[in-house]
């Protein structure tokens, strides 16, 4: 690789290993990037705003990433301009690239996308070969349309993320505690740079085109079983609170959430559904190594539940 800094317009040499990374500052998506430059590949990741983007990688970035460097930029990683909502935009951006990974949602409010068809075929003609749709909770436009095509392409589908834990960070930096409704509730969730390394394997190694990946972490986990890995880590006890559900239920009007939002929560975590409760060993099968435990995540994570 030979560039050292982010660029928004220039466009790397194609050199057969240049992957395309639409959402690359989100949760996902920066880890997706930082597995493709662990295992050697350019990357260019696809922003409607470069320079929020540009800080929000550099900030993202987890430490051991070979390349990421404080303020100087991220070896290998370009930075475009483009919007999935309009598939004319990425005409550029696709130039050389081989893999691409998708996000299903675009616009106000996260709304589905319907460009899948016009995002397809602009993919097909620039000559990608392969593609990852990160699933969004339920099948797509999007993802029916890379599902319809020539691409050798894979649905990446995680349980519960890890970083969900965040949530409760402030209530643990200020009160020690964690209040949450239905504490028995069972969780295989998953490290979020598991997420990434299944998607970077798919979009740069033979074997996994057709194929739906459900993932999770190695344990299943009750909201107790997280408080006291958390506490471990940050070295401090923490209390869990049992909200009732109408508890629960106020406490998120309180903070604005729509009431389907709400339904649908406490339907989850009622009785939260088999694939999300079931350990599977997908991270390992597809990447060769364990799934991330949630005690290693609490311990990279110690500093955000410090007061």
């Amino acid at each position: 690789m030979t560039k050292n800094t982010m660029t928004e317009n220039t466009m790397t040499e194609n050199t057969g290993r240049t992957v395309l990374v639409t959402g690359a500052t989100g949760t996902v998506g920066h880890q997706v990037v930082a597995e493709l430059l662990r295992r050697g590949h350019t990357v260019r990741a696809l922003t409607r705003d470069p320079e929020k983007a540009r800080a929000g990688l550099l900030a993202g970035f987890p430490s051991g990433v070979s390349g990421v460097s404080g303020v100087s930029g991220v070896s290998g990683v370009e930075i475009v301009r483009g919007d999935l909502t309009d598939p004319a935009s990425l005409v550029p951006a696709l130039d050389g690239v081989t893999g691409l990974h998708l996000i299903t949602f675009g616009g106000a409010m996260f709304a589905p996308l319907e460009t899948g068809p016009e995002i397809v075929e602009l993919a097909r003609k620039a000559g990608v070969r392969r593609a990852t749709v990160l699933f969004g909770g339920e099948e797509t436009p999007l993802q029916r349309a890379v599902e319809a095509s020539e691409l050798d392409w894979t649905v990446v589908q995680p349980v519960e993320f890890m970083s969900n834990a965040l949530e409760w960070a402030e209530a643990i930096r200020t009160e020690d505690t964690v209040r949450e409704p239905f504490t028995g509730r069972l969780s295989a969730m998953i490290h979020e740079a598991d997420i990434g390394a299944v998607a970077a394997v798919a979009l740069t190694e033979e074997g996994h085109a057709g194929r739906t990946y459900l993932i999770t972490g190695p344990e299943a986990l009750t909201v107790q079983d997280k408080v006291d890995a958390l506490a471990a880590a940050r070295g401090r006890e923490t209390a869990l609170v049992e909200l009732t559900e109408e508890a629960a239920k106020e406490r998120w009007r309180a903070a604005g959430h729509p009431e389907e939002l709400i339904d649908f929560l406490i339907m989850v975590y009622r009785d939260t559904p088999p694939e999300g409760r079931t350990v599977v060993g997908t991270v390992e099968e597809v990447t060769g190594r364990p799934a991330r435990t949630f005690a290693q995540w609490a311990a990279e994570h110690a500093a955000a539940f410090r007061a």
